[in-house]
């Protein structure tokens, strides 16, 4: 089964000059690029890219005032405001990718978004499957998984099912979205196998912000949430799985040059994933405690993230296969 989408978009935020990852999606031309500008973005270096939406921080204050100061500035979360923007341009799909994800030559051409897709399925009795465990590299783990069931996190069992997804989480070869305990331990560079891939799981299970594709749906409840640390797009990831959305995991279709870290300071800025999610995913229901597990400042970008959505939701159609 093919799919057609009509209006797809590729998000990034950043403070840097146009990178080589930046430059490859803005040629994409069945695809349309928002970058959304920070208070240390190269403005005009932006402005003067051909068929890229820029985002300066004067259009954001102006446009979505409230939503903008509840985020703050110099924050990755400024993605939020590129999620907005999609989905009032009637976005069907949209990608949020980071400037360090180099898209690989099939970037963009698998979507199976929608579509009845047959895959791995892994069962397994805990709240949570990391999604490395299904991989090559299955002694590793995915930033946000709890750590408090990396002990039992490879015992599962697999199947064969088909799903239609709503969320597709692409791989990133070269340096993975660990967390910055096990990025300290092992200090990988990985190449996924793709015969590994795709695959679904029965539990929660966390995906990022860094090569993943969603449907219109779930952008209405999906966002980089300041205030919480590391956990940006980790918790609101959960959030929607909470919701019903379904998520399968693909192929790698980046290599992930990753920008400069301190990890020492990922460390401390995960710091509230390590003593609070397996308390979230362990809440009798995610949907109804969701906003109790959030900082006032996180609960109030998230609530203003909602009023956004709602002033253009009758705007464009909501996809379907």
């Amino acid at each position: 089964m093919t799919t057609e989408y009509q209006k797809k978009f590729i998000i990034i935020t950043t403070i840097n000059k146009p990178t080589q990852a930046t430059i490859k999606y803005a040629s994409f031309k069945d695809w349309q690029l928002i970058v959304v500008g920070d208070l240390k973005t190269p403005h005009v270096l932006y402005e003067d890219m051909k068929d890229v939406i820029y985002l300066h921080p004067d259009y954001q204050s102006a446009t979505y005032p409230e939503l903008s100061e509840a985020i703050g500035w110099n924050k990755i979360q400024r993605r939020t405001i590129g999620f907005i923007e999609a989905y009032k341009r009637c976005a069907d799909i949209i990608a949020s990718v980071d400037d360090d994800n180099i898209p690989l030559d099939d970037w963009g051409m698998h979507i199976v978004i929608g579509v009845p897709t047959d895959c791995y399925y892994y069962e397994t009795n805990e709240t949570c499957f990391d999604p490395l465990s299904a991989t090559n590299y299955s002694h590793l783990w995915h930033r946000g998984f709890p750590l408090q069931l990396l002990k039992d996190k490879n015992k599962f069992k697999i199947t064969r099912r088909t799903i239609v997804p709503d969320i597709q989480a692409n791989f990133w070869n070269g340096d993975p979205d660990i967390d910055a305990i096990c990025r300290m331990e092992h200090s990988p560079m990985c190449f996924f196998d793709e015969n590994r891939f795709p695959f679904a799981t029965n539990v929660f299970s966390p995906f990022n912000q860094q090569n993943t594709i969603i449907t219109r749906k779930v952008l209405e409840h999906y966002l980089a949430l300041p205030f919480i640390g590391r956990m940006d797009d980790i918790w609101p990831a959960y959030y929607v799985e909470a919701l019903g959305f379904k998520v399968i995991y693909c192929k790698s279709t980046v290599f992930q040059d990753r920008n400069e870290q301190n990890l020492t300071k990922n460390m401390k800025d995960e710091f509230i994933g390590y003593e609070k999610t397996i308390e979230l995913l362990n809440a009798k229901t995610v949907v109804s405690e969701w906003l109790d597990f959030l900082p006032e400042e996180a609960r109030n970008c998230f609530e203003e993230y909602r009023k956004e959505i709602e002033k253009y939701s009758g705007i464009g159609e909501t996809f379907t296969a």
